[in-house]
């Protein structure tokens, strides 16, 4: 077999270090956007950086004579009113999933520690019956701690995010002022602040938990990193709740802002006499940021779960090697490298002069991470792995190469690239399908509607072939590992995907601001530019979560098929169709609910805005300010209430099944869930992605077809609108959080699996 090139205490160095340089990182970034000064001063013209990014520091306002003093003051005023929106929200909402993690970690402990009747005397090995291992009430109180780990891991990443957020905006839209480079790099680098401090994070506490738990587990690895799993399912029930409350709070907003505003009463996008504006940029906060944050860490966190479980019960767990067990840690510190230097490109090396310099340079932060991640997989492979090694195969041990795992990873790796691309093919307006929406609208909101829908559906060929052709290829390389390792390399630049992701609402909130306080036209066109690309951008990573959470899930379903003992998933067997049927019902089932939650809310939402207009007098004429405060309120009370029974149905459906119908039958709903679930993701997220950037396409009129459908408040850009607020919550809430369900679904399987495999499918026992 031979030893790895890395010995056991360079690996145990190489991940911690990997991990404080990328927490390191971020705190620079952070230092350096808090530069830009939110009071108003005089602000030095030249400042030795006066051509920098092609303009020089001379401020537009300065220009048109404007009172530079006010606006700055008016940006900081709206900011601290975002913030405040934004952290009130997510303290009620963690205040309502707190006891729901509370009262979950105590199904867990007592489920697990009921396999053995609380037994406290060893016993022996699952996987191997001549070994003793340690009791199951061991692993109950473990997978118990585990699982709170990664909730609390989730919930900070997420909250850390939203703060990063609610800190730049503002900053971004004062930027904007001295050129669209300066804009577009405070964005940046704040989303790259929110990037590297969850993937860093993530990686410590995991390591950190890992190490603490040897402490008692000593040689007993399948035992020890089967409680581990639990990080993964705190990592995902925390963000299946983020995604879906915050989904739900951001999307009432902006379709109760859009459809009073836009339609009715005719006023821009982000008008401060709309009184829904203030809750639709918090929306941006808590969903796409707070929400995204959580997601992908649970991402993360599941698949590397995954993997360890499957290499603990191969050669490297049975003989002990540590550098190739923590390769998938060593994996994802590599990424944090990777990223680093990548994020300097988009920094530091190349510099924005023009507008349509903004999404190629993000592409390109796509394009260096994968191939720079292919060498560092390629390295970490040759001297962290012994040359062959076997790897559990549903029973048996399959020899595998090095070069094969190598070949896992970097598929799943360029998997994710495809998908992305092709995301943002289907949603930019730079390409003919987004085009094709925009013109159907000459003939009204039908059309368009019919062409958004079939550009969604057409939208999942390619992704679907991308993640078919990973999985075929590192299965047949190295069985369930292989597939884990591959969505693993999917996330392994996790820091660049998610600094990219943030980019866009930080630009979305930036545009809002910048409307809000009254700034010159000149200055929302370059908002409005960053936020077009950061559009795109949310596309990318909405379709790398979705193409990673089907490569998590499929590894943690062949963990949790290994972990029941069932032999084959035979699906001519009754119990095991009954289960994919029901499985594949799941995803509408939970569309549906997470859909009507977000109609429900914005109902209310645009009586309360509309009352207003009627009832306050001199609003429209912008002398009167509107009442803010009852739209978050709306908001944030519906989405609390409406979060819940999506939530509850992703939760207990595992352990509705794994109880009364059993192992076989939760193997088939699972793997049902996994293959409806992706498709609807996909064509939800690109429909609704399509949808908004057909309507920023006419708003721009930036050539001369899309001049012909314009100007802002033609039939044609009507029509658009309606079609972008139909896309809202699919884009923004159904879509996104169908892939938590998928993964959250598997992880809870994997977690009860003891439990379901001694205790469970009780009706079937009865007949």
């Amino acid at each position: 077999m031979g030893a790895s090139i890395l010995s056991d205490f360079g690996a145990e160095i190489l991940i911690p270090v990997c991990a404080v340089i990328g927490i390191a990182f971020s705190l620079v970034q952070w230092v350096l956007v808090s530069k830009v000064k939110l009071s108003p001063g005089r602000e030095s013209v030249n400042n030795g950086s006066g051509a920098k990014n092609g303009y020089s520091d001379y401020l537009i306002e300065e220009e048109e004579g404007l009172n530079d003093h006010s606006v700055v003051l008016k940006c900081a005023e709206i900011q601290s009113a975002i913030s405040e929106g934004a952290t009130s929200f997510l303290f009620t909402e963690y205040q309502y999933v707190g006891i729901f993690m509370v009262a979950f970690a105590i199904l867990i402990f007592l489920f697990l520690g009921s396999v053995e009747g609380f037994s406290s005397k060893s016993q022996p090995c699952t996987y191997d019956k001549s070994k003793i291992c340690k009791p199951a009430l061991a692993t109950a109180a473990f997978s118990t701690i585990s699982f709170l780990l990664g909730a609390i891991t989730s919930v900070v990443s997420g909250f850390l995010g939203m703060k990063i957020a609610t800190y730049a905006n503002a900053r971004t839209t004062l930027e904007a002022r001295k050129g669209v480079g300066k804009a577009y790099i405070t964005a940046f680098r704040s989303g790259a602040v929110m990037g590297f401090l969850l993937a860093a994070n993530g990686l410590l506490v995991l390591y950190i938990a890992i190490n603490l738990f040897k402490l008692y587990y000593g040689d007993d690895w399948s035992g020890l990193f089967e409680a581990i799993t639990g990080y993964g399912l705190g990592g995902s029930s925390m963000a299946l709740f983020g995604r879906v409350g915050g989904g739900i709070y951001t999307k009432a907003a902006d379709v109760g802002a859009d459809l009073v505003g836009k339609v009715e009463r005719n006023i821009p996008e982000d008008d401060p006499r709309n009184p829904a504006v203030i809750a639709d940029n918090v929306g941006d906060n808590v969903g796409d940021i707070a929400g995204m944050g959580s997601d992908l860490f649970g991402s993360y966190a599941e698949s590397s779960c995954a993997a360890l479980v499957v290499a603990s019960i191969s050669s490297f767990g049975i003989n002990h090697e540590l550098t190739p067990m923590l390769y998938p840690l060593i994996i994802s510190s590599v990424g944090i490298i990777v990223c680093l230097i990548t994020t300097l490109f988009a920094t530091d090396f190349f510099e924005i002069k023009a507008v349509k310099e903004i999404e190629p340079s993000l592409k390109r932060q796509l394009i260096i991470s994968t191939v720079l991640m292919t060498i560092g997989i390629g390295i970490v492979s040759w001297i962290a792995l012994p040359s062959s090694f076997t790897i559990f195969n549903f029973g048996d041990q399959k020899a595998v190469k090095n070069w094969q795992l190598f070949l896992c990873v970097a598929v799943g790796l360029w998997a994710g690239l495809i998908i992305g691309f092709v995301t943002e093919y289907y949603t930019s307006n730079a390409y003919s399908p987004v085009q094709d929406v925009a013109d159907s609208c000459r003939t009204g909101a039908a059309t368009n509607v019919i062409f958004g829908l079939a550009l969604g559906y057409k939208s999942c060929i390619i992704p679907i072939f991308a993640i078919a052709i990973s999985i075929f290829v590192s299965f047949s390389f190295a069985a369930m590992y292989g597939i884990a390792v591959a969505a693993l390399g999917m996330l392994s630049t996790i820091a660049t995907g998610l600094a990219i992701d943030a980019y866009g609402p930080i630009s979305d909130n930036a545009g809002g601001i910048a409307e809000m306080a009254g700034m010159s036209h000149r200055i929302r066109e370059r908002t409005d530019a960053l936020d077009a690309a950061g559009n795109t951008t949310a596309a990318i990573g909405k379709g790398f979560a979705i193409g990673s959470a089907a490569l998590v899930s499929l590894a943690l379903f062949g963990a949790f098929v290994s972990r029941a003992a069932i032999s084959t998933v035979d699906v001519l067997t009754p119990k095991v169709f009954i289960g994919l049927l029901v499985g594949a019902m799941l995803p509408y089932w939970f569309s549906a609910m997470t859909m009507k939650s977000v109609g429900s809310a914005a109902l209310k939402m645009v009586e309360e805005v509309r009352r207003q207009f009627n009832t306050i007098p001199g609003l429209m004429e912008g002398t009167t300010k509107p009442d803010y405060a009852t739209c978050v309120k709306i908001s944030t009370d519906a989405s609390i209430k409406e979060m819940i029974p999506p939530g509850a149905l992703v939760m207990l459906t595992p352990l509705v099944v794994g109880i009364f119908f059993g192992v076989e039958t939760l193997s088939g709903v699972l793997a049902g869930s996994l293959v409806s679930g992706v498709q609807i993701a996909i064509s939800a997220s690109n429909t609704g992605g399509a949808w908004d950037n057909a309507k920023k396409y006419i708003e721009a009129g930036a050539s001369p077809h899309a001049k012909s459908l314009g100007p802002k408040g033609s039939d044609p850009h009507k029509a658009a609108v309606i079609g972008d607020t139909i896309g809202d919550p699919l884009k923004d809430t159904s879509g996104p959080s169908l892939n938590i369900l998928i993964k959250l679904m598997a992880v809870e399987s994997l977690v009860f699996a003891p439990f379901f495999a001694t205790h469970g499918g009780l009706l079937f026992k009865l007949f």
